[in-house]
């Protein structure tokens, strides 16, 4: 570009008005470019020339960086920058004519900290250093990825360490239930065993061995990679099971069962084990939240390209604030409860790319509400039977 303007300056007396129209248009289509381009990257750019005079800068460098701009020439490129820090890394980096990439600093904007990377490269031609350019990348969200990473890591081997101890604990948990019923036959042999302080003690012990080795099984259930299985699988069959095995339990508690469960549903891909135990955890829920009796319902609908699953009790509810941590681990509010059942759920539920949704209210009850996507073989099958209806 600047040997065709030389060019045409050279012939510039020899050129009548129109050539020199374009000409000048020529030149202004790709200036504009230039500028297009620019200020089209990601990182900012400021350019200086040999004297270390700003003549170029683009505009996201204005978003990136505290600057106190002037005219085009004035003032070293340096003493444009407000951050001290980056302004004499620019100074030193340019006087002692060194080029230097990626040299990163922390800036505070409005609270929140971000990590910008700086690299000062020369414009050299024919040999000659003829400026500088300052890029500046906003790397933030870069560094926050690596050090999620790490955390992630790091939770990981945790994790695998939390699960070899739990495992651990769960073996002699196991002996020691095995020997308390050992020594139970023992002393019903002697007789010893019909008295009722005898029982009563070695009573707790065994509800406290049952406690402790839920907790171990839960913990080993949510550390633990998952196996999922997805297969096609009717979600109705799947709740009556669910209701078949926990209706005793129901019975005891006082409490009802109402289902409405639509028919001829499309079947799902499902892991029957791991989604009949994250309901069951929901079930189990809903009993503790209605110590006095109560109703539980099932209902499922088909919506649209969905099928939607709800359970609801009208137990004691909950209030916003427990809301808000129900997923989180380790969070309950009973008196001998883990925390893991929920996050279990929201767990298996992920796996099978369900989502799950929690409205509650004090003294009236609470509704879970899961959603499924329905498969896109089933899709075709719902449409073919739209189609065929019409």
């Amino acid at each position: 570009m600047r040997k065709f303007i030389q060019r045409a300056l050279n012939k510039l007396e020899k050129l009548d008005r129109e050539r020199i129209h374009q000409l000048i248009y020529d030149i202004a289509v790709e200036n504009e470019r230039l500028e297009l381009v620019l200020n089209s990257m990601n990182d900012g750019v400021l350019v200086a020339d040999e004297n270390h005079r700003l003549v170029l800068h683009n505009k996201p460098v204005e978003r990136l960086l505290p600057l106190n701009l002037t005219e085009p020439g004035e003032g070293f490129i340096w003493e444009l920058i407000a951050d001290p820090h980056i302004a004499v890394f620019v100074e030193r980096t340019l006087l002692e004519q060194e080029s230097i990439m990626d040299q990163e600093f922390a800036l505070d904007a409005g609270g929140l900290t971000r990590i910008l990377s700086c690299s000062v490269m020369p414009l050299v031609r024919n040999g000659t250093v003829q400026g500088n350019i300052l890029r500046v990348e906003d790397i933030s969200e870069k560094r926050n990825r690596e050090a999620r990473l790490r955390r992630a890591e790091s939770l990981a081997s945790l994790t695998t360490l939390a699960a070899g101890v739990a495992h651990e604990i769960k073996n002699p948990l196991g002996s020691i239930g095995i020997h308390i019923q050992l020594i139970q036959r023992a002393l019903a042999a002697e007789g010893i065993g019909k008295n009722a302080s005898v029982q009563g003690n070695l009573h707790i012990i065994n509800e406290e061995i049952e406690r402790l080795n839920k907790i171990v099984v839960d913990f080993l259930f949510a550390v633990r990679p998952m196996d999922v299985t997805l297969e096609y699988a009717d979600l109705n069959r799947l709740l009556q099971e669910l209701l078949d095995f926990v209706s005793v339990e129901l019975d005891e508690a006082g409490i009802s069962i109402e289902t409405d469960l639509t028919g001829e549903l499309p079947e799902l891909l499902l892991d029957d084990k791991y989604l009949k135990h994250a309901l069951l955890n929901i079930v189990k829920n809903a009993i503790s939240a209605m110590p006095e009796g109560g109703r539980l319902k099932l209902d499922t609908r088909l919506r649209g390209d969905e099928v939607v699953l709800r359970v609801i009790d009208n137990g004691v509810g909950m209030s916003d604030q427990v809301l808000e941590k129900i997923f989180e681990p380790y969070f309950t509010t009973k008196d001998f409860g883990s925390g893991i059942g929920l996050t279990l759920v929201y767990k298996v539920l992920r796996e099978h790319n369900a989502e799950i949704s929690v409205v509650s209210q004090e003294g009236k009850g609470t509704t879970f509400t899961i959603t499924f996507r329905v498969p896109q073989k089933e899709q075709h099958l719902l449409d073919w039977h739209e189609e065929a209806d019409t």
